[in-house]
C-alpha cells in the first residue's frame, strides 16, 4: 500500500513541475521589456546647461517650489555626493534586478492582461527607508539608497530587524508586495485572523508573482528564521488557538505577531528571543495556501474574498 501512493504521489509531483515548467515558459514569452532609467545618475551629473533638459524629461521630480539653484546645491552637497556614489558603486551593474522586475512584469501580464508595466526609475531618497519603493499606474520610483546592504554604514543608526532586508535582492520583492497591495481586496481588518489572512493574500501573491525567489525570500526571513517557523508551526497555531487570539480584536496583537520587529512576542522568555517576527503573517500564509489546495478557485478571485471565507472554507492543518 505504501509503494502503491508513493508511485501515485511522485506521478502527481511530476505531473504538477511539468505544468509549472510549461507555465513558467508561457509567462517569460510574454516579454514585459522593461528598462531601468538611473535618473539617479543623471541627477547626479547635472550642470546649469544640463539642468532644464531634465526637468523637461523629468518634471515629476522636480517641485516648482524649488529654485534651479537649489537643486545644484543639493547635487553638490558633501553628504549628497558621497550618498550618489556609493549608489553607483553598489549598482553599477543594474542587470540582474532590471531582469528580476521584467520577470515579476510578465508573471503580472500574464494573470492581470490589462496591466502595462510602467516607467522604471531609480533614485536617490536620503535614505528614507519607509519609501523605498512608489508605484503609481504609469511610474515606479525605486530608492536604490535604501537598498545598499543591510551592513552599509548609512544604516548605522535604523534597527538590525529593518535593515535586514535592505539589501539588491530584496527589491523586487518589495516591489511586488506593493503591487499585492492593489489587487487584494479586504476592507475589513479589525480581528486578527483579518490581518493573518490579507498578509497571507499578499504572500501567495508574491509566491504566484515570484517563483524565482525563494520562501525565505518572499516573506524576508533568513533560511534559519523560516525553518524556525516550520518546525513550530503547530505549536504557534496551538498557542493561537488556545488563547483564543485567532478572533481578538486586540491592536496590541499585530504589534506582537503581525508588523516588522526584532522577534514575535509570546510572552515566554525561551521561545520569544528565539523565534522570528511576523508569525502572524507565517500562519496566514499556510491558511492561504491551504485554502488554495482545498478549493477549486481562481487565484485572482481569491485575492478579494474576505478572510471569513478563506478561514471557514479552510481545513488548516499545522506541520508536526
Amino acid at each position: 500500500m505504501k509503494i502503491i501512493l508513493f508511485l501515485i504521489s511522485s506521478i502527481l509531483c511530476f505531473i504538477s513541475c511539468k505544468n509549472e515548467k510549461q507555465l513558467e515558459a508561457e509567462i517569460k514569452k510574454i516579454n514585459t521589456d522593461i528598462e531601468i532609467e538611473r535618473f539617479d545618475i543623471l541627477f547626479s551629473n547635472i550642470t546649469p546647461k544640463t539642468l532644464p533638459s531634465l526637468k523637461q524629461s523629468y518634471p515629476f521630480m522636480f517641485s516648482e517650489k524649488f529654485s534651479d539653484t537649489f537643486w545644484l546645491e543639493k547635487k553638490r552637497d558633501t553628504l549628497q555626493v558621497e550618498l550618489f556614489s556609493e549608489v553607483e558603486t553598489a549598482f553599477s551593474d543594474i542587470t540582474k534586478t532590471e531582469s528580476e522586475i521584467e520577470a515579476f512584469y510578465n508573471h503580472l501580464k500574464y494573470y492581470y492582461p490589462e496591466f502595462n508595466a510602467p516607467r522604471i526609475i531609480t533614485v536617490t531618497s536620503d535614505v528614507d527607508y519607509r519609501n523605498r519603493i512608489i508605484v503609481t499606474d504609469t511610474i515606479a520610483l525605486i530608492a536604490l539608497d535604501s537598498y545598499l546592504g543591510s551592513n552599509h554604514k548609512f544604516y548605522g543608526g535604523i534597527a538590525n530587524f529593518l535593515k535586514a532586508n535592505f539589501n539588491k535582492s530584496d527589491i523586487v520583492v518589495d516591489l511586488a508586495s506593493d503591487y499585492a497591495k492593489k489587487y487584494i481586496f479586504q476592507p475589513n481588518r479589525d480581528k486578527f485572523i483579518d490581518d493573518m489572512i490579507y498578509f497571507g493574500k499578499l504572500l501567495y501573491f508574491k509566491d504566484v508573482m515570484l517563483p524565482f525567489k525563494t520562501e525565505a525570500e518572499r516573506i524576508g526571513y533568513t533560511e534559519e528564521e523560516l525553518d524556525w517557523a516550520r518546525t513550530n508551526e503547530s505549536y504557534i497555531w496551538r498557542f493561537f488557538v488556545s488563547r483564543e487570539l485567532l478572533f481578538s480584536t486586540d491592536s496590541k496583537l499585530a504589534s506582537r505577531f503581525i508588523n516588522p520587529a526584532p522577534f514575535s512576542k509570546f510572552y515566554l522568555e525561551k521561545i520569544d528571543a528565539d523565534s522570528p517576527a511576523r508569525l502572524g503573517q507565517y500562519i496566514g500564509w499556510q491558511i492561504v495556501k491551504a485554502f488554495m489546495a482545498q478549493n477549486d478557485i481562481n487565484f485572482k478571485d481569491m485575492l478579494v474574498k474576505s478572510a471569513d471565507d478563506i478561514f471557514n472554507n479552510t481545513k488548516f492543518k499545522p506541520r508536526k
